[in-house]
């Protein structure tokens, strides 16, 4: 097989006069198939399943064994021909079928279950936004009223600036 690969997910790149150049189109298949769209059975196992399936895949544990040793944090996929591995990228995602959610690669670990985003869109309307500023505790005054009333107001500005609540009756 070749020894250049590509940049992002190490595939394997066939080479100029190259003899059985399927052999290095196979296995760069075989990691596409892995890398694109994962859907991985468990996160952090360190010990190989005795009995995976063809195409089942895994997100190996921080300290491996067995045919996983030297692999932590990879996409463990059973193949015909045995284990293959997917060295993850910053931001890469996963499905994990087992936390049903999904799980990102982030500063050199998984992250499972936790979103990211600048807004939150549902049904077309914004649900959730950018943080806002405190809302200043109330305190002193003569009128206790007046200054409830002014709290409960900078409540419902904020909460309508996060698309939480819409206008007011």
């Amino acid at each position: 097989m070749s020894d250049e690969t590509t940049a992002r997910l190490a595939l394997p790149l066939l080479q100029t006069g190259q003899a059985q150049k399927e052999l290095t189109h196979n296995e760069a298949l075989a990691l596409i198939d892995i890398a694109v769209q994962p859907i991985v059975e468990a996160i952090g196992l360190t010990v190989p399943p005795t009995a995976p399936l063809p195409g089942q895949c895994w997100i190996v544990g921080s300290a491996p064994t067995g045919a996983w040793t030297g692999q932590s944090g990879a996409l463990a996929g059973w193949t015909a021909g045995g284990w293959r591995f997917v060295a993850p990228t910053e931001g890469m995602s996963a499905w994990s079928s087992a936390d049903q959610c999904l799980a990102r690669y982030r500063t050199g670990h998984w992250e499972i279950g936790i979103a990211r985003a600048n807004r939150l869109i549902i049904a077309g309307a914004q649900s959730v936004g950018p943080p806002q500023p405190a809302i200043a505790v109330p305190s002193g005054g003569s009128v206790v009223d007046v200054i409830a009333r002014q709290t409960i107001s900078e409540i419902i500005t904020v909460l309508q600036q996060h698309g939480l609540i819409f206008g007011v009756a």
